[in-house]
């Protein structure tokens, strides 16, 4: 616990030092709030503590690391993308900060738990740092969507650190079960997930167009990337010493059932049943024929019952015909909430929120879901911001194992935002022009209908997808298999006029593959575009297999060192519901129905 606060003092110390480039007021502030913080803080972790096995530190050995000690973190530490964030967590010195860590790391394991365990530490710290940002200029916005760049670091730290809480209770259930083996894929998507929130953050901010000065909060935010991106290759590097071989393409197990274990014989009759024949937890009706004129007003209904366990799990939301014009946000506390509409056009969510008006990419969005086990069924999303205004989200997710079935998602640049975790789409249409897939989650796309519009004037290109992996160690990508990818009905008339492309990539590992696929004549002979002043061909991966349609062939395809024109079958089945989402462990409870492999 001494470890804990002494980190919280020191980051304390120096956040005072920067007093300088804040207002009096401001730098008056933060010392009390992050008193407040520091005291809430302590008692979390004694909860923790109580609630599970003896701290993490105490499975260190006491009395300072031993020589042998220090040689074996300095091995492991080289092998990590930040090599001094790594040793500077667990190396004495002769600074009275690092020599009070007495408790040092022996195995990789260990130093995994321990990477992890600090990272949540900084989390907090980042977290009191934001939420002092949000509290000491509130008063001064008159627009406080244009502090949407502190706010969504606030937002999605909440997240990150329920991500790491989750890696900690689950290597400590599998160290004492002995099934390390089985939770790779869970421990990775959460890592990953971590890592692409704190870049998500980084982008909130620089894209900031409010005035306040976001240094501090910048640096805390790089830090901690820093710091989970290591624990997330020591996660990898305790992996593949332990022979499990996580994301590996093409290797994970695939199961014969036709539905993953992960969805419920209950929530399977959610999804196949019709509407009729639901038991609605809160119906939405515009005529007052419901129990809400909103969906907002029926998630706080269903957030209550949750809180006092009437839900049995899951909060089932039955969203009437009409046209809400309101803006959704399920938070990552609000957890296994499904969305039923009456059908594609007749349930229409709608927003207008974009960049140009102010807005951050992540907080456009019309409908936002970050709690775990989301699941929406036919409702159309539509962001109405129109071609010339730039990032426009209809809907974001990062909720994982979620579900969108059967639904509509409509905008032109950034429409679906597929921000983390694991995901499924299936018989879902999308709608957009510029980069209208994206995101960095683990997704796969089934039996989609995937739709390129006429961009806001002519020279302009259309991407389909634009995939955010920022390390190789992430599982994340974007998997579109068995769906339809053409020109709407706006660009065909005029598709001769524009170039519409399979991809770009966003970001330097970014990973897109197509399979099985229809592509129309819209697609350019090229397939995929670079990003412009990026250097990511040699470390992305895009892939193709078995596609047909007009735009399929790949004679006329990039050539860069990343791209797979052809890749095997082996490789293929790896980005498959069972091989890319591991799909046969959580889709059945869902009930959605889904291929678990290949086509054929």
């Amino acid at each position: 616990m001494f470890c804990v606060f002494l980190s919280l003092f020191s980051m304390l110390a120096i956040l005072s030092s920067h007093g300088g480039h804040r207002s009096k007021s401001h730098t008056l502030f933060l010392p009390l709030f992050l008193t407040i913080e520091i005291l809430s803080f302590s008692s979390l972790l004694a909860e923790a503590n109580q609630a599970s096995s003896p701290s993490h530190f105490s499975k260190f050995s006491r009395g300072g690391p031993s020589k042998e000690a220090n040689n074996n973190i300095l091995s492991f530490c080289k092998h990590t993308p930040y090599q001094a964030a790594c040793e500077s967590i667990f190396i004495s010195s002769s600074s009275k900060t690092s020599t009070t860590y007495k408790e040092a790391p022996q195995t990789l394991e260990n130093l995994f738990v321990y990477s992890v365990d600090f990272s949540i530490i900084k989390a907090h710290l980042s977290r009191a740092l934001a939420y002092n940002f949000t509290i000491s200029h509130r008063q001064n916005a008159h627009q406080p969507h244009l502090l949407g760049g502190i706010n969504d670091c606030l937002e999605l730290l909440e997240d990150s650190i329920d991500s790491l809480d989750n890696v900690i209770r689950k290597h400590d259930k599998s160290t004492k079960s002995s099934t390390y083996g089985h939770v790779d894929d869970d421990v990775q998507t959460w890592l990953s997930a971590a890592l692409t929130n704190q870049e998500t953050c980084l982008e909130s901010l620089e894209n900031d167009k409010s005035k306040v000065d976001k240094g501090l909060m910048e640096t805390s935010a790089k830090n901690l990337s820093q710091f989970i991106s290591n624990s997330l290759s020591l996660f990898m590097m305790t992996s593949r010493a332990k022979n499990t071989n996580p994301n590996v393409v093409g290797g994970r197990r695939l199961l014969s059932d036709d539905f993953p274990t992960w969805v419920s014989g209950t929530e399977r009759k959610l999804l196949e049943g019709s509407v009729d024949e639901l038991e609605a937890h809160a119906v939405v009706a515009l005529d007052g024929s419901g129990t809400h004129k909103s969906i907002g007003e029926a998630l706080g209904l269903v957030a209550s019952l949750e809180e006092s366990g009437t839900t049995g799990g899951r909060s089932v939301i039955h969203v009437k015909a009409g046209t809400y014009q309101e803006y959704i946000d399920i938070p990552t506390k609000q957890k296994n909430v499904m969305l039923i509409g009456d059908g594609l056009g007749k349930t229409i969510i709608v927003g207008s929120r974009n960049s140009e008006a102010g807005w951050t990419t992540y907080k456009s969005a019309t409908v936002a879901a970050m709690g775990d086990g989301f699941i929406a069924r036919d409702i159309t999303f539509v962001n109405s911001a129109g071609p010339a205004k730039q990032q426009a989200v209809a809907l974001r997710v990062g909720a994982d194992k979620s579900v969108i079935f059967r639904c509509s998602i409509v905008g032109y640049q950034d429409t679906l935002y597929t921000h983390s975790k694991r995901q499924f789409y299936r018989e879902t249409q999308i709608y957009g022009t510029v980069d209208f897939i994206f995101g960095n989650s683990a997704v796969v796309f089934q039996n989609c209908d995937i739709f390129a519009r006429k961009p806001a004037s002519t020279g302009l290109k259309n991407f389909v997808t634009a995939q955010g992996r920022s390390s190789p160690d992430q599982n994340t990508g974007i998997s579109i298999h068995n769906c339809k990818i053409s020109a709407a009905s706006d660009l065909a008339p005029v598709k001769s006029n524009y170039e519409t492309y399979l991809g770009r990539p966003w970001k330097q590992y970014s990973r897109t593959v197509v399979m099985q696929s229809y592509l129309d004549e819209s697609i350019n002979r090229a397939g995929w575009s670079p990003w412009a002043g990026g250097s990511t061909l040699k470390t992305l991966y895009y892939g193709e297999y078995l596609n047909f349609g007009p735009g399929a062939s790949t004679s006329g395809r990039v050539q860069w060192p990343g791209y797979h024109a052809s890749i095997t079958s082996t490789a293929a089945q790896g980005f498959t519901v069972g091989g890319f989402i591991s799909g046969n462990l959580w889709l059945p409870s869902t009930g959605v129905s889904f291929d678990s492999g290949l086509i054929g």
